[in-house]
This record gives C-alpha cells, sequence and structure tokens, in this order.
C-alpha cells in the first residue's frame, strides 16, 4: 500500500476509535441529567443512587474521549496538509466554535457538577449537568456541520488565485440539510447506544443472585429507563435515517447505488436483501431483493427511478474528466447493512427486556447476563459501520465534487512514515482500549449499598426549607456517599 491508503487508514482507525467514545458521552450526558432530574422531582433516592452510579461511567467515557479526539486531530498537520490547506478557511470557524465554545461549555460544567456534590445549591447542580449534554450536542452538531459541508459543499467560494476554498456564508454551513438530517439521525444514535448501555448493565445486575432488594429495586428503574430510551431513539433514528436516504440519493446517488449493490439503473428497484458480486465490486451475479422496495426509500414512490453505479460512473467521467469515481461497492454495500440490522437488533432486544421485567422470573434464566452484556455492544458497532458507510460511500473525493482524496495527502510523505505512525497510534489506542475497557467494567461491576428501605423510598428535604436551599442540600441525601460493594 501506498501513502494514500495507509493515510486513510490511519484516519479510519482514529476516528472509528474515537466515534466509540462520542455517541457513548451524548447519550450518557442526557441519561444522568433525566436521572438526576427525576430524583429533583421524586426525591426518590433510588435516582440519586443511578445518578451517580452511571454519572461514574459517563466520566470515564468522557475522560478517555478526550484523550482520542486530541490524538485525531494531529493527523491533519501530519499525513493530510494539502487539503487542511484547502478547507482551512471553511473548517476554521467551526472548528475553533467546537473548541472555544462547546468543548469548554462541556468541561466547565462537567467539573462543577463532579465537585459541586453537596457544595452547590440543588437546582444549580442539576443545571450543570444539563449544561453538560446541551454543550455535548452542540459540540456534535458542530463537527457533524464540517463533515455535512464535506458531502455537499455550501457557502464558499474557490479562491482562483490560491485555488483555496473560502467559507463566504457561515449560516449556509449550519443550516447545510445534509448537517441538520445528520444531526437529528446521530443525536437518536447517541440515545440508543446511551440507553443500550444502561439497559445492558441494569439487566447484568438483575439477573445477579448477589444484589441486595434495594439495588434490585433501583437497577429495575434502570433497565426500564435504559429500553425504554432504546426502543424510543431507535424510532427516531429509524426516521431520520428514512429521511437521510432520500437526500442521499438528490445529492450523492452514487453512494446509494453502491449500498444496493445497484449497478444498472431500474426503475422501479428492489431492495437488495443479499447481493453477491464479482471479486472488483463492479458487475451483480446473484441478488435476493424485495421489489419496488429500494424506488420508496430513495425517492417516495414505489416507482421512482433509481440510477446504478456504471451510468453514474459514466456521468461523473463526463462532468470531472477520466477516473474511477466508484467507491469500494462490496464495503459500502456490508457496512449500511450491518449498520441497519445492528441496530435494529439492540431495538428489539430492548424490547424483549421490557418483556421480561413484566415476568421476573425470567431473570434467572442463564442467558440474561449473556445477552445483557452483549446491548451495549450493538449500537457502537453500528455506529462505527455508519461511519465507514458515511465516509467510504464518499470516495473517491474528500469534499464531494471538489477535492479527491488522492490529493489531500501532505506532499513528500512517505509511506513508511505513515506505516510508523499508524503502528504508535494503534498501539497507542490499544493501551487506551484496555484502561478504558477495564475502568469500566471496574465500575459496571459495583453494587450500590443501600440501606434496606431505600431501593424506593422518597427522601424529602427537612421541614422548614427549600429543596434548593444549599442547608437543605447539605443536610439530604445528597450528603449521604452512595458507597459501592463489589
Amino acid at each position: 500500500m501506498g501513502a494514500v491508503d495507509l493515510a486513510r487508514w490511519q484516519f479510519g482507525i482514529t476516528t472509528v476509535y474515537h466515534f466509540l467514545f462520542v455517541p457513548l458521552s451524548i447519550g450518557l450526558s442526557a441519561i444522568v441529567a433525566g436521572l438526576q432530574t427525576a430524583w429533583f422531582v421524586t426525591k426518590a433516592r433510588r435516582y440519586l443512587t443511578l445518578t451517580k452510579f452511571f454519572g461514574t461511567i459517563f466520566i470515564v467515557n468522557f475522560a478517555v474521549g478526550i484523550v482520542t479526539g486530541l490524538i485525531q486531530e494531529f493527523q491533519f498537520g501530519m499525513n493530510w496538509s494539502a487539503y487542511s490547506r484547502f478547507v482551512g478557511d471553511i473548517f476554521g470557524v467551526p472548528l475553533a466554535i467546537e473548541g472555544l465554545l462547546a468543548f469548554f461549555l462541556e468541561s466547565t460544567f462537567l467539573g462543577l457538577w463532579v465537585f459541586g456534590w453537596n457544595r452547590l445549591p440543588r437546582v444549580v447542580h442539576l443545571g450543570c449537568i444539563w449544561l453538560v449534554a446541551i454543550g455535548t450536542q452542540i459540540s456534535a452538531y458542530v463537527i457533524l456541520s464540517v463533515n455535512a459541508w464535506m458531502q455537499h459543499p455550501v457557502g464558499y467560494r474557490i479562491d482562483p488565485a490560491t485555488g483555496r476554498a473560502e467559507l463566504t456564508d457561515f449560516t449556509a454551513l449550519l443550516t447545510n440539510p445534509v448537517a441538520i438530517q445528520a444531526g437529528l439521525h446521530t443525536a437518536a444514535a447517541c440515545l440508543l447506544t446511551g440507553g443500550a448501555l444502561v439497559a445492558g448493565v441494569a439487566f447484568w445486575h438483575l439477573a445477579r443472585p448477589s444484589a441486595t432488594d434495594a439495588a434490585r429495586a433501583a437497577f429495575r428503574t434502570a433497565a426500564k429507563v435504559g429500553s425504554g430510551v432504546v426502543v424510543a431513539a431507535a424510532l427516531g433514528v429509524v426516521v431520520t435515517g428514512d429521511s437521510m436516504m432520500k437526500l442521499m440519493t438528490q445529492l450523492q446517488p452514487m453512494k446509494v447505488a453502491a449500498a444496493e449493490g445497484l449497478f444498472d439503473t431500474e426503475q422501479p428497484a428492489g431492495f437488495s436483501l443479499l447481493t453477491l458480486g464479482t471479486a472488483d465490486g463492479r458487475r451483480e451475479l446473484w441478488s435476493f431483493r424485495f421489489p419496488d422496495l429500494l424506488s420508496f426509500l430513495a425517492t417516495g414512490s414505489f416507482t421512482g427511478k433509481v440510477e446504478g453505479v456504471n451510468q453514474l460512473q459514466a456521468k461523473a467521467v463526463a462532468a470531472f474528466g477520466p477516473g474511477d469515481y466508484v467507491p469500494n461497492v462490496p464495503v459500502t454495500y456490508w457496512s449500511f447493512r450491518l449498520m441497519m440490522g445492528l441496530g435494529l437488533l439492540a431495538a428489539f432486544l430492548a424490547l424483549v427486556g421490557l418483556l421480561v421485567l413484566r415476568k421476573p422470573g425470567l431473570l434467572a434464566n442463564r442467558w440474561v447476563p449473556r445477552v445483557a452484556l452483549t446491548v451495549p455492544f450493538l449500537p457502537l458497532l453500528a455506529n462505527s459501520f455508519g461511519w465507514l458507510f458515511t465516509e467510504g460511500g464518499r470516495q473517491p473525493w474528500l469534499a464531494y465534487g471538489l477535492f479527491q482524496t488522492a490529493d489531500g495527502v501532505s506532499p513528500g510523505t512517505a509511506a513508511w512514515q505513515v506505516a510508523v505512525s499508524l503502528a504508535v497510534f494503534t498501539i497507542v489506542y490499544g493501551v487506551l482500549a484496555v484502561v478504558e475497557f477495564g475502568l469500566l467494567r471496574r465500575v459496571a461491576r459495583q453494587v450500590p449499598d443501600l440501606p434496606p428501605d431505600d431501593g424506593d423510598q422518597a427522601s424529602p428535604a427537612p421541614p422548614g426549607r427549600d429543596s434548593g436551599d444549599r442547608d437543605a442540600e447539605d443536610s439530604d441525601d445528597a450528603d449521604r456517599p452512595v458507597t459501592f460493594a463489589y
């Protein structure tokens, strides 16, 4: 492999690895904020217990995510300086906003939330975690708006003297239709990811005989919350995904054709459940399709026309000159299906979990803890395959229709140099993976040590004191640490 291939491998590995932490942090921040809000309103101690329990998991994941994000940014200067020069004026403003506004918002109020227990008034402390959750959403949307520009460039001009892209309309960048759809889709996927972790950990504890009755009551609540979030978020993922598919058909028809293994234009077009093609991914050998379904998914009409890979390749040659404008069809095809399949499987298991909670005797089944440990990984894998589909299906473009991937690598970069940095990054990320998994496993295995009557008991503020008053806070349940026992 040459420098371009190795640089793509390195960026793909670091980006996918970083994106394991991002959706989990975004989803958990909202769920933890919801749990603390429930405690603020009901005074039920189980919500305080769950807030601190899953809040600890959130903090560990957030910290490791910061490290992986910092490492990722080095690549723009190391391997992709030509592309950085081309898009620097476009990406500079939104990335500065993400770092100086959104990230500082998250970090500052997360610090206040962590160290503000028993020090800040209850309502102020609650506001801190909600600002963290809002900050993660702002950060994600700004980053997605940058990626959306790569998918569908808007609000720019090309400087004829330098050949660089320059931002002319910041509002257009933020309101890019791809950014809006991707933001909604990603927000739902993040909630699905966070809910899956909450549900998986909760069901694992419920299946263990060592948990106390009070702890089981708390984790039963967590199982309901996590499973409910997964089911609701899955509906959001499906709805927003359908909208994205139709938008993609208009803006990136080659990606849709590759995702479906559709090599020649059809009207109507069937949805491929399974397609077997040639080794080069350029010709279909056999397929099993649902008639007319792809036309509906792509155009909203069961009789709609969907263009094929071969016809789109001919159009691209006519528009941009000789070249290969077809992405890796097998990778695009299978990443699209694995993204959908793993996400739907997580939603199905969450529905099964809600049914299991209605019949507590089923929790004794030996498959419950095994499935529970599997559930959190399903949306993580679905997210990763989603990014592979999004970025791989755009190839050979870095900025669609403007700048090709082969032109973005740093001039003079040798393959051995990229190979060395790829090896170093892989080792560093491997170490971080061991640390992250070990810390999360240690925290998730802990059992809250609650008094027998604290599973569902409310803890009202002392008479004569407002629940938001600092003195009341110091004398209430937040004062009592939630301890955990293995």
